[in-house]
């Protein structure tokens, strides 16, 4: 076990490197398994998340090669895939629910434990589900374990998906790319870990077209090919050092960085007066003057992103004026309100809503992370609260910033880990 202690460190300047996007690599190794060949993934985070998954695609037969150095995972076949994911490796991380689908597809029967992950809120696995069936699979839950079967193989169908969820589009797309004849994904979710994964599928002979459109079309193939392909950067964590620069009326670079994948978060920084310049592959946030009140509504993507809101609230919650935030995507995605409450601030929940007053400074005090980007957003206004921030349970910050106090000490930041 450690703890974060963080301390009031003035503004953050310099250049900051993005790592490639757990949200991405993960699916790219889960779809590794479709491979009857070997798989190269670079630009690949040192994560805890990333080592559940490898450890998961171990315990179902293939061989995986992780260097840390050079951020590459090299994945091998499996000679006998096993069909069934245990239950300690899905409950430590939601992700891990995504070989469903490339194991149906592979092996006609999967059965995976029901789905872990950070508590935000329900995120239900009935438009997995859903679309398994479409595409001919015999779906069965029970004791805590779904197993789908397609004995005679998936067939392509015409999916709607009642919400565009990013897990369902993709697990349903690794699943459609060996079915029979084509198969279309209406409403499907638009972000672009979406189209990277396609990519990748792409690369390994399917036949996808239309990602990062709300129609995707799979013509399946009989079999797939090893790849080699760079992951995404990762653009929530793109997104949190912008809010950085700006919490800290700093001035910082960020680079490996595609600017489109972050425009929302953009475009609200530079609705508070924060100054945001795009040029290629790199991001220059800086600001010296007040922060204006913004009122920010979460969105599938292109929208606003909900894994900035509890950034974005750190920031709000020492700017001039009410801002609203209203979250959209998870029901349960206010869990930080009362630790940054702890700090000083003055945040109100209403429904579906979290209502900020602007405060003039915040306190250092000891908080715990709620969940993933909740611990990334306590360390935010650690930076600016007087005092020491002593930020607990920090194994959920772990899993999707794979270097937050290193980077942050390059950019002058004063923060440092204690084991307990």
């Amino acid at each position: 076990m450690a703890k974060l202690l963080v301390e009031k460190s003035g503004p953050l300047k310099g250049t900051v490197k993005i790592k490639g996007a757990k949200n991405s690599v993960l699916k790219l190794m889960a779809a590794s398994i479709l491979a009857d060949d070997s798989c190269t993934i670079e630009s690949v985070p040192e994560l805890l998340d990333v080592e559940v998954m490898a450890t998961l695609l171990e315990s179902l037969g293939l061989k995986v090669d992780y260097n840390r150095e050079t951020e590459v995972i090299e994945t091998y076949p499996a000679e006998d895939l096993k069909c069934e994911a245990p239950y300690d490796l899905i409950q430590k991380m939601r992700a891990s629910f995504l070989v469903l689908g490339p194991l149906l597809a592979k092996k006609g029967i999967a059965k995976v434990s029901m789905p872990g992950g950070c508590a935000i809120g329900a995120r239900p696995i009935d438009l997995h589900l859903k679309g398994f069936q479409a595409l001919g699979a015999e779906v069965t839950l029970g004791h805590g374990y779904i197993e789908a079967k397609a004995e005679h193989g998936l067939v392509g169908s015409e999916i709607y998906l009642d919400f565009p969820s990013v897990g369902a589009t993709e697990n349903i797309m690794m699943a459609a790319t060996m079915a029979k004849g084509q198969t279309l994904i209406q409403n499907a979710a638009k972000e672009p870990e979406i189209i990277d994964l396609a990519n990748f599928l792409n690369e390994m002979g399917a036949n996808v077209k239309g990602a990062g459109t709300d129609t995707i079309r799979i013509n399946g193939v009989t079999s797939l090919k090893g790849a080699k392909h760079q992951t995404i950067p990762d653009r929530i964590i793109a997104a949190t050092y912008m809010v950085a620069a700006a919490i800290t009326k700093g001035d910082i670079t960020i680079e490996n960085v595609v600017s489109s994948h972050v425009k929302p978060v953009t475009a609200k920084l530079r609705e508070m007066g924060v100054t945001v310049e795009d040029e290629d592959d790199r991001i220059r946030v800086y600001t010296d003057g007040p922060l204006k009140a913004v009122d920010v509504t979460t969105l599938p993507y292109p929208g606003f992103p909900t894994d900035a809101q509890a950034q974005f609230m750190a920031l709000l919650a020492i700017s001039e004026g009410t801002s609203v935030i209203s979250e959209t995507v998870f029901e349960n995605r206010f869990r930080h309100v009362a630790e940054i409450n702890r700090m000083g601030a003055n945040v109100k929940i209403e429904g579906h809503s979290a209502v900020i007053q602007g405060v003039e400074s915040l306190q250092g005090a000891q908080v715990k992370a709620t969940d993933l980007r909740a611990g990334a957003a306590l360390v935010l206004a650690g930076l600016v609260a007087e005092g020491i921030t002593e930020i607990d349970e920090i194994y959920h910050i772990d899993r999707g910033y794979p270097q937050i106090e290193k980077d942050i000490v390059s950019l002058g930041g004063k923060i440092k880990r204690v084991e307990i």
